[in-house]
């Protein structure tokens, strides 16, 4: 890799940016001295400049008007992504905001390093897209295309647990044979490796299109969204019976990388005609003031600390259950989410993880037994659902967490330099 390389995670719910000082990687503080950033944008109302990071979370929660944006990376490969929309008083597309916010961390690493950086290693997870490798390919176009708008002349990729398993090679957390299972904010990614005399070898990477704003999709569903009409029935408007209330706004209400756009005179518009047919008028009565004063990220941030909260509570040391605060949609709405439904609520996600992690071992030819350690990576890797099924899956393996937002970057810093061994192909060139 030439040196004016930068390494470059763009991450669903986290970024960070690194370069390789001799042997050692170091994470260049991008975002107010911290060494990684919220992938998250804000369009102030007034006209002014784009925030990212910190500050584009400290301006929503601050209440200043705009416009929030996160998890952008789940919208690559899809039309959404080049879809021209109304945002920060002109139109632009998605394609545009990733191209601006990789470009003000390019500027950013720049001014801390005193280096240009011409040419970039970026992570990309196995599978952008999940059995649709049309569509895969096409969000590592999409992604490619901003780091060229950005103002890099060379683009490069390697697969994110891949950056992993060698960040953790070179902190020597394995023993013959490792599995990192790195579960981020989109996807969840795999990959086996095996020690060898000099370095190590990736025997089996694999992926699947699923991470913590699924989790928190789904904790929205089943514990918010029918507090705001989600599952109930509309009384027809001639005729007699009842008909079930749509489920689409709740979806996008429900999705990270949707909320924005829920912000319409049509929808506010379809959302009054349905209230007006409501059989239960208290619950769209709340649906309606979320959606007059665009509460949608408060909703989510307050579903996610709900998930976080319900998360840490164990067998040995049971907790207060959870509760999702509501109050600035309703004083006093605090729906009540414990471990035990935080889980029932997941199963079927960690039932996904669990034949993910199986089929990375049988693309590699190797038992479930021959493992010996297991290696935590990502946010979401923190859910003690995740632990609990890789302790099924490889019953001998010794556990740890490394890093969580962190080992990714370390590794693609390191992979700047010459690898100390052979390894798989740093994803699709």
């Amino acid at each position: 890799m030439p040196r004016k390389t930068l390494a470059m995670d763009f991450g669903t719910s986290n970024s960070a940016a690194a370069i390789l000082v001799g042997d050692t990687p170091m994470r260049i503080a991008v975002d107010d001295g911290y060494d990684t950033l919220p992938t998250a944008v804000f369009f102030p109302s007034d006209g002014t400049d784009m925030q990212i990071g910190r500050a584009a979370s400290k301006a929503l929660i601050d209440g200043h008007e705009g416009r929030y944006m996160r998890a952008l990376k789940n919208v690559l490969g899809t039309s959404l992504f080049n879809e021209s929309k109304l945002v920060g008083g002109k139109r632009q597309t998605l394609s545009d905001i990733v191209t601006a916010f990789i470009a003000m961390v390019k500027h950013r690493a720049e001014i801390t390093t005193g280096e240009t950086f011409t040419h970039v290693l970026s992570g990309r997870p196995v599978h952008f897209h999940t059995s649709d490798p049309t569509r895969d390919a096409r969000a590592q176009s999409d992604l490619r295309a901003c780091y060229l708008a950005a103002g890099f002349e060379q683009v490069t990729f390697m697969f994110e647990p891949e950056a992993a398993a060698l960040a953790s090679y070179q902190h020597g957390q394995i023993g013959k044979i490792g599995l990192i299972v790195d579960i981020g904010g989109g996807t969840s990614d795999f990959s086996l490796f095996q020690r060898q005399d000099q370095g190590f070898e990736i025997l089996a990477s694999h992926g699947i299109r699923l991470g913590g704003t699924d989790f928190d999709h789904a904790v929205s569903m089943k514990h918010v969204m029918p507090l705001l009409g989600h599952g109930g029935t509309l009384r027809r408007e001639f005729g007699d019976g009842l008909l079930p209330v749509p489920k689409a706004i709740y979806n996008d209400l429900a999705t990270w990388a949707k909320i924005p756009f829920l912000y319409s005179h049509k929808t506010r518009l379809a959302t009054a005609q349905m209230a007006q047919l409501a059989v239960d008028q208290k619950a769209f009565a709340r649906l309606q003031t979320l959606l007059d004063f665009e509460l949608g990220h408060e909703l989510a941030f307050a579903v996610e600390r709900g998930k976080i909260a319900a998360n840490s509570e164990t067998d040995t040391a049971p907790v207060q259950p959870a509760t999702i605060p509501m109050g600035f949609v309703e004083p006093g709405l605090a729906p009540a989410l414990t471990k035990a439904s935080l889980d029932l609520t997941l199963q079927g996600f960690r039932n996904h993880l669990g034949t993910a992690a199986k089929e990375t071992l049988r693309l590699a030819g190797v038992p479930e037994n021959a493992v010996s350690n297991v290696i935590l990576v990502g946010g979401s890797s923190l859910m003690q659902m995740v632990a609990a099924e890789m302790r099924l899956i490889c019953p001998l393996a010794n556990q740890s967490y490394s890093d969580a937002f962190t080992a990714v970057i370390d590794g693609l810093a390191r992979a700047t330099a010459p690898l100390p061994a052979k390894s798989s192909p740093p994803g699709p060139l």
